[in-house]
């Protein structure tokens, strides 16, 4: 044991461990809750402009598609291309889709009304070029 090379790595636990204790159990109840109630939010105004939403939002992962395949794909790529926000892309059952995820503490409903307007935006250029 003396002579592998896990023994020479610092103790990569103790960052983990700061980072959960230091706003306690409380503090990642609430950051769970809050990344949830905005992943649905955000779900919700997307779904208000005409996307379509094809999960349940049961997290911080929202998966958003809109009319057709190829619309979606140059969606996603208007939107990447903006630098206003990030959303990765993904395939589900079989269709591209916009994964949207939220995940940073400091997200707030500004930060997701502003998204949802890039969307809107993507979305518009993306019917423009079809």
């Amino acid at each position: 044991m003396a002579y592998v090379p896990e023994m020479s790595r610092r103790a990569r636990s103790v960052e983990l461990w700061a980072t959960l204790k230091a706003p306690g159990r409380t503090g990642i109840e609430d950051l769970v809750d809050s990344l949830h109630q905005y992943a649905k939010h955000f779900a919700g105004e997307l779904q208000k402009q005409g996307f379509q939403i094809c999960n349940e939002v049961v997290f911080n992962q929202v998966l958003v598609a809109c009319d057709h395949a190829e619309q979606t794909r140059t969606t996603l790529e208007n939107i990447q291309q903006s630098g206003d926000c990030w959303c990765g892309g993904a395939i589900w059952q079989g269709q591209p889709v916009i994964r949207v995820s939220v995940c940073s503490w400091r997200t707030d409903e500004a930060d997701i009304n502003e998204s949802v307007a890039v969307f809107v935006k993507a979305r518009m250029a993306a019917r423009a070029t079809s």
